[in-house]
């Protein structure tokens, strides 16, 4: 059976990707401060600390690994106005994204099987923004830096992608104009990345991409009236 950890496996897209993949036959480990509600394997961990990291990894007790899912962070992408920003806010950010994603990818390669997989959940918010969003655009934009940075470090024996996804939500208090903003005619669902998930756990002949998951509505031109 392969074996997958995926970080912030307790919230909306985490937990997606945790139950696609036991549905796939996956072995999976969820890496959250919290218990999710799915049946993956809970493993407590602060991902943007050190320590917590290297107690998590001698917790889960694994000696090989197939697929790391670097998908935890703060999910709330507003920081206020930049003059407010306080130095520990924005490392709180950076941390619980980019240095997790790194702290997790240094102790899972030394585990990862001959073609093993890395998987970043960036954000399309890499590439652009709303106002008084700077720590958590920056960590996203860095964590798209990191994948091909890594993908070209650690090929041909681990691949390395990320997944950008859009908006997506669980289907509460959405609105009709939410859904028809989007070319595709709907907001997105935590069901939508996990299938991405799952491509790019298999898919031998890719990496150091993004796969933007968002319904098109980058690809959108808004002219205001």
């Amino acid at each position: 059976m392969k074996k997958a950890i995926v970080t912030g496996g307790s919230g909306l897209i985490g937990t997606g990707v945790c139950d696609a993949l036991q549905a796939s036959g996956w072995e999976v480990a969820s890496f959250d401060l919290k218990p999710g509600e799915g049946e993956a394997r809970h493993i407590d961990c602060d991902l943007g600390n050190e320590d917590s990291v290297k107690q998590a990894f001698e917790t889960l007790g694994w000696s090989s690994l197939d697929l790391l899912v670097n998908n935890g962070g703060i999910a709330d992408p507003v920081n206020g106005p930049l003059a407010e920003l306080s130095l520990a806010d924005w490392r709180k950010t950076i941390d619980s994204h980019l240095t997790g994603a790194f702290l997790m990818s240094r102790a899972a390669i030394p585990l990862l099987n001959e073609g093993g997989a890395i998987v970043n959940m960036i954000s399309t918010r890499a590439f652009m923004s709303e106002p008084h969003t700077e720590a958590y655009a920056a960590s996203k934009g860095a964590l798209f830096a990191l994948t091909h940075a890594l993908a070209i470090s650690e090929g041909p024996r681990i691949r390395v992608n990320a997944i950008a996804p859009g908006w997506i939500s669980d289907g509460d208090d959405l609105r009709p104009v939410d859904h028809e903003q989007h070319p595709v005619g709907r907001v997105g669902r935590a069901e939508d990345i996990a299938g991405a998930v799952l491509y790019l756990a298999e898919a031998s002949f890719v990496t150091g991409q993004v796969l933007t998951v968002d319904g098109g509505m980058t690809r959108k031109m808004i002219y205001a009236d």
